[in-house]
């Protein structure tokens, strides 16, 4: 059985790693490089890398940044914001990444995934997915940080990315984001229920009660979080320690 990962998450905007809730009150959490540097020493079995701002601002990703992040990182690092083609793909593997997310631009044209696998491969093409609750068992996706409506549904577009190539999705309920309060299980397990590639499930952290039900309850792979990492309230070693002694494989520390 694959174990489980736990994944950091640097939502970063202004050079800054930032957090907020819903996707808007941003508050500063730190310098993108330390917090690398510290959440590899901690024993994080993977950390990801999102400009949160690249899309909204018409932007590429802030490569220089990646680069100085990815060299004081020595565990997978998976890279989004402002991903728009393969060719930003191999800039972002050329600057340290280990995997590249595409979100807003695969929403526009699924096929960019398709081009982008078929050159580097599935296994470095993530798919990030906000999505947000419109009625019982439905979740429609968000894009440009959570601002437009695309009238796109969550399940049915997680199933024509992975068809197009995708190797991983990253799955982050707008509802939950920031609010402490849980994942969206409906949502996580209705994902990664509809695919056979790994999902990763991020919004709504706040106990690490919370990162053994996206596994258990979710039927996630792999579990994101931010602001409890970010801010003090668990360590890397509390939450692998956690999930273990809930009957969950995980990696050591």
């Amino acid at each position: 059985m694959l174990k489980t990962r736990i994944i950091p998450c640097l939502d970063v905007a202004n050079g800054r790693v930032v957090k907020g809730v819903n996707f808007v009150g941003l508050r500063d959490a730190g310098d993108p490089v330390e917090c690398a540097r510290a959440y590899d020493a901690a024993g994080a079995d993977e950390l990801c890398f999102l400009d949160i701002m690249a899309t909204e601002e018409n932007r590429g990703t802030m490569f220089d940044m990646v680069r100085r992040t990815a060299e004081q990182c020595y565990i997978p690092l998976t890279v989004g914001g402002g991903v728009r083609s393969r060719e930003d793909v191999r800039a972002l593997l050329l600057a340290g990444a280990d995997k590249v997310s595409f979100n807003s631009a695969a929403v526009a044209n699924p096929d960019v995934i398709a081009q982008a696998a078929e050159q580097f491969g599935s296994q470095c093409i993530v798919c990030a997915i906000d999505a947000k609750t419109v009625s019982p068992g439905k979740w429609e996706i968000f894009t440009h940080g959570g601002r437009r409506a695309t009238g796109i549904d969550a399940v049915q577009f997680a199933r024509t990315v992975v068809a197009k190539g995708a190797g991983e999705i990253l799955l982050t309920s707008m509802d939950r984001d920031g609010t402490k309060s849980g994942f969206n299980l409906p949502l996580t397990r209705a994902i990664s229920d509809a695919v056979q590639v790994p999902v990763i499930a991020s919004g709504g952290v706040g106990t690490l009660d919370h990162l053994v039900e996206g596994v258990t309850k979710g039927h996630a792979s792999a579990v994101l979080a931010a602001s409890i990492f970010h801010f003090g309230d668990f360590t890397i070693a509390e939450a692998k320690a956690h999930m273990q002694a809930a009957g969950i494989p995980m990696r050591q520390t």
